[in-house]
């Protein structure tokens, strides 16, 4: 047998993300809004220093890891007919990670701005179910 053939891929494979879809889930963005949501409530609630300073250094690492939740789903998980389905959904993220970021929970502790994010993730959540539907 020559030795091209012996290397060829006997099977061809293709799927629409980079790993199997059930390991995909907007879930884990919520939870780490949710977790920021109830850092800022306790945070206004509270008048310890030591307390504050503490849940800031939380609620940045929690951003960031929303953040990333976000982008994975972004940029692995939806493709271009998902896109296209969906015109909204570019706007949804880029608001979402906005609202993740610096600009948004990262630099407030104003539990109303994490409900924003929430909500915006509630919505990428919809349509990340409805294409799982399909």
């Amino acid at each position: 047998m020559p030795l091209p053939r012996l290397f060829r891929p006997r099977h061809v494979a293709s799927a629409h993300c980079d790993l199997p879809c059930g390991v995909y889930d907007p879930a884990q963005a919520r939870i780490e809004a949710e977790s920021i949501k109830a850092i800022c409530e306790k945070y206004q609630a509270s008048d310890d220093p030591e307390f504050r300073s503490r849940s800031l250094v939380i609620k940045e690492q929690r951003s960031e890891l929303a953040k990333h939740h976000l982008w994975v789903l972004w940029t692995d998980y939806f493709k271009a007919p998902h896109f296209e389905r969906y015109p909204q959904l570019h706007t949804l993220f880029n608001e979402a990670t906005k609202l993740a970021g610096a600009s948004g929970v990262k630099g407030s502790v104003d539990p109303a701005v994490a409900e924003q994010l929430l909500t915006k993730i509630e919505e990428i959540s919809k349509i990340f179910w409805e294409t799982k539907q399909s």
